[in-house]
């Protein structure tokens, strides 16, 4: 059965001419994923069982991580339906909760322990409580009741680790308090006071100490406070003002993240939770603190549910496969199990918004890359998002997340440490591909060919369309480290990036552009100082060599290494013998569904290099000065 793997309503173009989804398509895609899941129960509905690999956590705690991520779903749309959704299923999480909490039942969920994975799924259990109330809460018999907040009394007083985990605390104790049971407001207060320490300005935290940005920002840092806020009937201290005032600041720049075809930036971990991407955007609305027009935040959440909807996610049995599209666990973390994608959840959030507000009744409004170029600036993160219009591409240069802590040994992730990530492509992520590390990366590979890696990441600017880092890169097979500085500048639909190099003689330097990934081997091509990768649908990846390189140019292939299919290739340059001490390259980078022409690129754009400077001069006359 082709993709998509679901009946869905008619499409609305009058209402919807960008979508053609309504509010009609968001229930049936919760329903069919929701409906899916009854056969993995266990008896009782306490687990969910779900087919594929296990996490680190152990089947039960999987278990209970299908029943809680599903339950956050189940409640957004019974609490949305105004408790008129299917009464089976307003029984079937009851039921759980009563096995779950019932240590003699066969199905009972681990108790909550410091810094145990039944803390991050009792947050979702508290969120669906609370806003499920009248329907389930309030329903339980008085002995369920109790045993429900003896398990959440776990958290009273524990340990959770430092980062948005300190959230999942701050709610489960916020709904012990509105129930009347034993909590400690020490521990509320501590975990909202701890993510001040991680707010950096512009709508923007780090989740947890040092330069964590992710998705996570906005399917946790933005979320819980605001749904903490939701619990505490008002009496929040004024904290939810501050929360709505950043969450607007960060909104305003969000759409940026977004393709044309609906597809977020494949950026960072957990991207296996896709429609949570959305999560932020309802939550504006939600909290009432959007700064986005209601029929842009429909389209961006409904574009992004279609994109995958349309790409065959749901899967053929209504299930949400650990993966980006179909099932692929190198896109995945040790802590992912079979019930982890169900964080997708998140993205329904607009389903608590009743049907006749605006986000469901205005006309949708296009994204800012379906409007025009965009260049967008982020400091904080130090990112650069570019989407070109005609092909509807958003890809982010990256200069500032590398996800390492504070102290210690910085560790290298696919995810984090590449120069860029896009709309269209995702990094090279099997081992055997993270061993080579040629995409999106800037290497000093040794004559055995092992590469050097791109560690912590030291920001240096990001404002206009130019951004720059420096990193130190460890020369392999001894212990001595080499600076690189890099300047990212996007002119028109590229992207010119300039490193200056120190490395040890002998050496090879070496940069690949973007991946590109297929379901047939791309078209591959190169010549002196250029190479490109295209694939059946006709996205291109180019590399030119402007300055400081050789003529060698190549071609990385890989198999069963990317999220966006089985074959993928990146072009690449190459520079070998180094002489030793300082040297400058300066390379265009490309990514489009045009045609690129990278011969006619590398001899019609000149490029000079006088002290400190570099000037690039384009055709059209312009010039560009870094």
């Amino acid at each position: 059965m082709p993709a998509p793997h679901l009946t869905l309503p008619p499409t609305d173009r009058v209402l919807s001419p960008l979508t053609g989804w309504t509010r009609a398509h968001w229930e049936a895609l919760a329903d069919r994923q929701l409906d899916a899941l009854v056969p993995y129960a266990t008896p009782g509905f306490a687990q969910y069982r779900l087919p594929g690999r296990g996490s680190w956590s152990g089947v039960v705690s999987d278990g209970l991580e299908g029943y809680a991520r599903s339950f956050l779903l189940a409640a957004f749309r019974i609490a949305g339906a105004g408790g008129e959704a299917d009464p089976r299923l307003v029984e079937r999480y009851a039921q759980g909760l009563t096995a779950g909490t019932d240590p003699d039942s066969g199905e009972a969920w681990p108790h909550l322990t410091d810094c145990s994975q039944q803390m991050v799924e009792a947050a979702s259990i508290a969120i669906g409580l609370h806003e499920t109330r009248p329907w389930i809460w309030d329903k339980l018999g008085t002995r369920v009741q109790e045993r429900v907040v003896d398990w959440f009394s776990g958290f009273v007083g524990g340990k959770t680790w430092d980062n948005n985990w300190r959230l999942f605390q701050v709610v489960s104790e916020q709904f012990l308090a509105s129930v009347g049971a034993p909590y400690s407001q020490a521990d509320i207060d501590g975990g909202l006071d701890r993510i001040e320490d991680w707010y950096r300005g512009d709508g923007w935290y780090s989740d947890g100490d040092g330069r964590n940005f992710d998705y996570y920002i906005g399917w946790a840092m933005h979320l819980y406070p605001l749904l903490w806020a939701r619990m505490t009937g008002g009496d929040d201290g004024g904290r939810a003002k501050v929360y709505r005032e950043r969450l607007t600041r960060f909104l305003t720049t969000y759409p940026h993240f977004f393709g044309g075809d609906g597809a977020p930036v494949h950026q960072g971990r957990s991207l296996t939770y896709r429609f949570a991407t959305a999560a932020p955007v309802w939550m504006g609305a939600l909290a009432d603190c959007t700064p986005l027009a209601p029929g842009l935040t429909r389209r961006l959440a409904s574009g992004t549910a279609r994109h995958f909807v349309e790409r065959g996610v749901p899967d053929e049995r209504g299930l949400l496969p650990l993966g980006w599209y179909g099932t692929f666990l190198p896109a995945t973390q040790a802590y992912s199990g079979p019930a982890s994608p169900y964080w997708a959840s998140k993205g329904f959030l607009g389903l608590l918004l009743p049907a006749d507000h605006p986000v469901w009744t205005e006309r949708e409004v296009p994204l800012p890359v379906e409007e025009a170029d965009q260049y967008t600036a982020l400091p904080q993160p130090g990112w650069l998002l570019h989407g070109t219009r005609h092909d509807g591409i958003v890809r982010l240069v990256n200069h500032g997340s590398d996800h390492h802590p504070l102290e210690g040994p910085a560790q290298d992730d696919p995810h984090y440490a590449k120069f860029a990530y896009s709309t269209a492509t995702a990094p090279e992520t099997a081992p055997r591909a993270w061993e080579r590390a040629v995409d999106g990366h800037l290497a000093l590979v040794a004559p055995d060919g092992t590469p050097s890696r791109r560690l912590r990441i030291h920001p240096l600017s990001c404002e206009g369309r130019v951004a720059a880092s420096r990193h130190t890169a460890r020369y392999p097979g001894g212990d001595e480290e080499f600076p690189i500085e890099t300047t990212s500048a996007l002119h028109g639909p590229w992207e010119i990036r300039v490193h200056r190099v120190q490395a040890p003689a002998g050496a090879t330097v070496r940069e690949g552009g973007h991946a590109v990934a297929d379901e047939t081997q791309p078209h591959a091509e190169h010549g002196p100082g250029w190479a490109l990768t295209r694939t059946t649908t006709g996205l291109t990846s180019a590399v030119v060599a402007l300055h400081g390189w050789d003529e060698e140019a190549g071609i990385a292939r890989e198999v069963a290494a990317n999220a966006y299919g089985p074959h993928s290739a990146t072009p690449l340059l190459t520079s070998p013998a180094h002489p030793g001490g300082s040297s400058v390259h300066v390379t265009l980078i490309a990514l489009s569904r045009d045609t690129v022409a990278p011969r006619a690129l590398r001899e019609s754009i000149t490029c000079t290099v006088a002290d400190d400077t570099v000037h690039v001069h384009f055709p059209d006359g312009t010039e560009l000065v870094l």
